[in-house]
């Protein structure tokens, strides 16, 4: 039984009635939690000597407004198309289906004396989303849920001292949300007149941004035969 087996099982038995899925991924194994159960889970992680589970990887937003719809006119404009939830059958492009929250707040965590990684996952339903914050488990977590505050307007709750830490003062929106527009809401620009910075609503005009399709040209492709067969001739 590999590692990864092993550690499936055992958090199924240690953790069972208290998350909703634990799923064994191609490169780690994957724990789905609710927000209510968040704290007690995340403790046992911890604190339980076969886990030990005390090294916060990494923790971030996820936003999946419109994740399974293609948009994007995938197989007609590309010969591989994207990855955007969508799987291709006999009769075409199909559409997962996706029945779970917007938001999630996803947490990489490492049992150094174990050597484990595990992910862990809770989905918010409501907007503001609002999930316990596990400063009091992992410290680390301070920037982190800060930067998840920030970019995607989730509300860690408990967190001491939850502010913005990479947009501007006064900064209105969360640009990480799928629904904030690329260009923004507003623009920044020194005022010399009054000799400070202001700002004043975008002035970019509008435009949807679609992927740069690359295909193969036919006038190439026949150029490059011809020269192939003229150095053939040649020889």
């Amino acid at each position: 039984m590999s590692s990864e087996s092993a550690l499936h099982h055992t958090l199924t038995d240690l953790l069972s009635g208290r998350v909703d899925a634990i799923h064994q991924d191609s490169d780690m194994v994957s724990i789905d939690v609710s927000a209510q159960n968040l704290l007690e889970v995340t403790q046992q992680l911890r604190d339980e000597p076969s886990l030990r589970f005390d090294n916060l990887i990494e923790l971030f937003g996820v936003d999946y407004l419109d994740y399974g719809r293609s948009y994007w006119r995938t197989h007609e404009a590309t010969t591989g198309g994207f990855d955007r939830g969508v799987a291709e059958s006999d009769k075409g492009e199909q559409v997962i289906p996706w029945d779970k929250p917007r938001f999630a707040v996803t947490y990489i965590v490492r049992s150094i004396c174990h050597n484990f990684i595990v992910r862990l996952r809770v989905y918010l339903a409501m907007d503001p989303p609002i999930v316990p914050s596990v400063v009091g488990i992992w410290p680390l977590a301070n920037w982190f849920e800060r930067e998840a505050f920030d970019l995607f307007g989730i509300i860690f709750d408990g967190h001491p001292d939850l502010r913005r830490i990479l947009t501007d003062y006064g900064f209105i929106g969360h640009p990480f949300r799928k629904d904030f527009p690329l260009i923004g809401h507003v623009e920044l620009r020194y005022d010399a007149q009054s000799k400070r910075c202001v700002y004043e609503p975008v002035s970019i005009k509008p435009r949807v941004l679609v992927p740069k399709v690359i295909r193969g040209d036919n006038r190439y492709l026949q150029e490059k035969t011809n020269a192939h067969q003229q150095e053939v001739s040649d020889e």
